[in-house]
């Protein structure tokens, strides 16, 4: 029988607590942040209709590696990137999901880049 990681088990727990109190709809949809060691994702989601509206990460053709010196520079980019996507399909609000991490580092400088881009939460 495999052992659970109980660091994954804490975080499982810390999404689900969230997404209780979290909650997208179609007015202010749900902007959903993952992280990998390499890569960062974002997602804007209407949980009512059960779709992913807009979605952006540093895998996305869009997406040029180019000046940045590193993964908090790139997920500010991400931000900046996902803003845009989300002004051109008409959202300018979204309530902000962390995904059980913490706000700070890539996290943070996501936030930080789709605030400068022009989504309001």
């Amino acid at each position: 029988m495999a052992k659970t990681n109980p660091s994954t088990v804490a975080k499982a727990k810390r999404v689900k607590r969230i997404r209780k109190k979290i909650v997208g709809t179609s007015e202010r949809p749900r902007l959903r942040v993952y992280k990998s060691n390499k890569h960062i994702y974002a997602q804007i989601i209407d949980d009512g209709a059960g779709r992913t509206l807009v979605s952006m990460s540093t895998l996305d053709k869009e997406y040029a590696a180019g000046d940045e010196k590193g993964k908090i520079e790139a997920a500010k980019k991400v931000g900046l990137l996902l803003a845009a996507r989300a002004k051109a399909s008409g959202i300018s609000k979204v309530a902000f999901d962390r995904g059980g991490c913490i706000y700070h580092g890539r996290v943070k400088s996501l936030s930080d880049g789709a605030r400068e881009g022009g989504l309001d939460f």
